[in-house]
């Protein structure tokens, strides 16, 4: 994928504005949110949320499962979301479960089914990080307290 390509691409623009239409709806609905990371510093919980985690998770899940389910024919795709990527972002939220309040950890679904939208469309990671740091950066510096 290479930078100009991705800047042409009208879905990754489309990706990008509903960050902030959903952060928007979570400042409307007047939530408010806690950091499940409280017990670590300020900067510790920074990079945790915004750089490690999904840099991680788009490793193990849209990189090694995806990858892998894609690898075994789960290519189908309805609206541009592939059976792999389904089942995917199915763990993905499922797992979510474990750390977050049920609202939280369901909320991952969609944003889920867009990295891997952009796995499957690039046939890399790059995207599908650089979305879940924006996603992660505005959802943590608007409504997370350190």
């Amino acid at each position: 994928m290479t930078g100009r390509k991705l800047s042409k691409d009208v879905y990754w623009w489309a990706a990008l504005l509903c960050g902030p239409l959903f952060w928007a709806g979570l400042w409307l609905a007047g939530v408010d949110i806690q950091s499940p990371d409280r017990f670590l510093l300020y900067w510790e919980r920074f990079l945790l949320v915004i750089l490690i985690y999904p840099l991680l998770e788009e490793i193990v899940f849209r990189g090694a499962l995806q990858g892998w389910l894609l690898e075994r024919g789960l290519t189908a795709a309805w609206g541009g979301i592939s059976t792999a990527n389904l089942l995917t972002s199915l763990v993905f939220t499922a797992l979510h479960f474990i750390y977050h309040p049920p609202f939280w950890a369901a909320a991952v679904f969609l944003p889920s089914l867009v990295f891997g939208f952009f796995r499957d469309r690039y046939q890399r990671l790059t995207s599908a990080i650089a979305l879940h740091v924006f996603y992660n950066a505005g959802y943590a510096l608007l409504y997370m307290r350190f």
